[in-house]
């Protein structure tokens, strides 16, 4: 198989994550260079017509692109360890707080990345200063209600690490990196000794 990704940006490091925390390997990484355009070459939007990244290519030939559609196929592919669910009901409440936190955190993040730092025109053009602003108040929203989670629950979804997880460490390494947010310096202490904590695994490393 191989995966395709570009480094540094938040969907293929859920995917890479996901990977290192599952232990797979023998999946070949090909790096694509976004900032020059590699994502819209002919030969890779054969691959994912919408030139997005992370894309897997199965053995077979076939393609899966989308993150959740490829962390499940590497579920089954691999199942322990478990990280999206043993049983319809674990699994439902798992995919909710994953949900939460990639539609409101994770997405809030991005849209301020992608249209508040101006090194990043060349992928989101034309960019919205106004709407940027907004998705920073609303992934700050997202940021104080889960911190107040995390005041009772070690992880995201309860009491072990899973996919929301990585979701939401990515979603804030992402808006670290690019928007210096630090939960910390906002008063959310419990969202800050989480994001220390996930810092420290293995698989946080990879980025």
């Amino acid at each position: 198989m191989k995966l395709y990704i570009s480094p540094r940006t938040p969907n293929p490091r859920r995917v890479t994550m996901f990977i290192a925390e599952k232990g797979i390997t023998g999946i070949e990484e090909v790096a694509l260079d976004l900032m020059a355009g590699q994502h819209r070459d002919p030969a890779f939007l054969t691959k994912n017509p919408l030139g997005r990244v992370p894309v897997l290519e199965l053995a077979d030939g076939r393609v899966l692109t989308e993150t959740r559609a490829i962390c499940t196929y590497l579920e089954g592919l691999q199942p322990q360890p478990n990280l999206m669910g043993e049983g319809f009901e674990e699994r439902a409440f798992i995919e909710m707080a994953d949900r939460r936190v990639e539609l409101h955190l994770f997405s809030g993040a991005a849209n301020w990345v992608r249209h508040g730092h101006p090194a990043l025109v060349a992928l989101e053009n034309p960019q919205f200063p106004d709407f940027a602003l907004a998705q920073a108040g609303k992934m700050r929203e997202t940021a104080q209600w889960l911190d107040q989670v995390l005041a009772h629950q070690p992880y995201v979804a309860g009491e072990r690490f899973t996919i929301a997880d990585i979701t939401a460490f990515c979603a804030l390494e992402f808006a670290r990196g690019l928007m210096k947010y630090r939960p910390g310096a906002e008063g959310l202490a419990h969202l800050q000794a989480y994001r220390d904590r996930i810092a420290e695994r293995p698989s946080a490393q990879i980025k």
